[in-house]
């Protein structure tokens, strides 16, 4: 007969893979991927490295399991935000308001998110991100071209030029620590939008 785990034996393993999961964000926000050994979250999560092996048969199983935790909180955090009342146009900078707030809050996992070397599982784990943020993006565009209040575009192809260059100007920021090139980000995205950028500039 197949080995079966009892619950008590089941909810150990699923404490261990939290507690793993857990460990390697802190890892990945300190030390980015780069700094994200299976060694050095196994040291931080005070277990041996073959109970890491257990959950992840490697560092980028468990990274794109992470990378995945970390998307999603990030993703409903601008969904969120773009919801609140506002003009199709305010709903976009809200989301890029928010992203580039959130990220600057942890650099080096932010960048790890977006433009750090990594294998292709995570690569392909990037990609997703992008395309779920580009449709929380497209969605307001969408809205807005529908109401009138924005020029004919087409949605996705706004949304995804708009989230790969706020990508690229929170690079440096991400890595040198000045938000100087964030200032303007607000007012790139209302012009690329086609919307009046006064009282944004």
């Amino acid at each position: 007969m197949p080995y079966r785990r009892t619950p008590k034996v089941q909810e150990r393993l699923d404490a261990q893979r939290d507690a793993l999961l857990a460990a390697a964000m802190e890892q990945l926000a300190e030390r980015g991927y780069a700094g994200c050994s299976v060694s050095a979250v196994a040291e931080r999560a005070g277990v041996a490295v073959g109970s890491v092996y257990r959950h992840f048969p490697t560092k980028a199983a468990l990274v794109v399991e992470l990378f995945r935790k970390v998307v999603t909180r990030e993703v409903e955090a601008v969904r969120e935000v773009s919801e609140r009342p506002g003009t199709p146009a305010e709903r976009v900078v809200a989301v890029f308001d928010t992203f580039a707030s959130r990220a600057l809050k942890t650099p080096r996992m932010a960048y790890a998110l977006l433009a750090e070397p990594v294998d292709a599982p995570i690569e392909a784990e990037r990609l997703v991100f992008r395309r779920a943020f580009r449709d929380v993006v497209a969605q307001h565009v969408a809205d807005g071209v529908r109401s009138g209040v924005l020029p004919a575009q087409d949605a996705d192809v706004t949304a995804a030029a708009l989230v790969g260059a706020a990508a690229e100007v929170l690079i440096g920021p991400l890595t040198t620590g000045s938000a100087d090139e964030v200032s303007g980000l607000r007012t790139f995205v209302l012009r690329s939008l086609g919307g009046s950028d006064a009282g944004h500039s």
